[in-house]
């Protein structure tokens, strides 16, 4: 599996649940699928988040799901082989950024073989006020296993709800 791949699935998921998917801005071109990993997706980001000092930051997360009001109903890191650390510091910047409702729907999506070492970065002091983001780990096990039938069948964030483990 490859952090491309795995942002193609969460792109798949959210629009077949009818989400508008925004991909991170440095990922729109890279090859998915016999196109674009953006292809499909918003060009841009809502105006709100444009605006807002954190403007930067919130547009290299790696997936977020949009509402029809253009409110971030999801927001997924994937960390396949880099730093946790600096997807959860993405997360705060969403979280901090007014978005109240983005406070619900974060997650750090791993290889199952990291859980360890998320739940570290996360109990770390500079991290403490994190456990009140409600951060969820989605490991690729669970997402791949469950990938299509969350597609075909599912509705709203439920299903990602259920297959995401709590940090605290």
């Amino acid at each position: 599996m490859t952090h491309t791949q795995v942002q193609g699935w969460l792109r798949d998921i959210g629009v077949a649940l009818g989400f508008q998917v925004w991909i991170a801005s440095n990922d729109h071109n890279r090859p998915y699928g016999g196109g674009r990993l953006s292809d499909g997706c918003r060009p841009s980001l809502p105006s709100w988040v444009l605006a807002g000092p954190a403007a930067t930051a919130i547009a290299l997360i790696d997936v977020l799901w949009l509402d029809a009001s253009d409110r971030v109903a999801a927001a997924f890191e994937v960390e396949h082989s880099t730093s946790i650390y600096s997807g959860i510091v993405r997360m705060l910047d969403l979280a901090l950024s007014g978005d109240t409702q983005a406070l619900s729907g974060l997650y750090l999506v791993v290889p199952d073989s990291r859980e360890d070492e998320v739940r570290a970065q996360l109990r770390r002091p500079a991290f403490s006020r994190v456990a009140d983001l409600q951060v969820r780990y989605l490991p690729y096990s669970e997402l791949d296993g469950n990938r299509e039938a969350i597609a075909r069948f599912g509705r709203g964030l439920h299903p990602i709800e259920q297959l995401a483990r709590d940090l605290s």
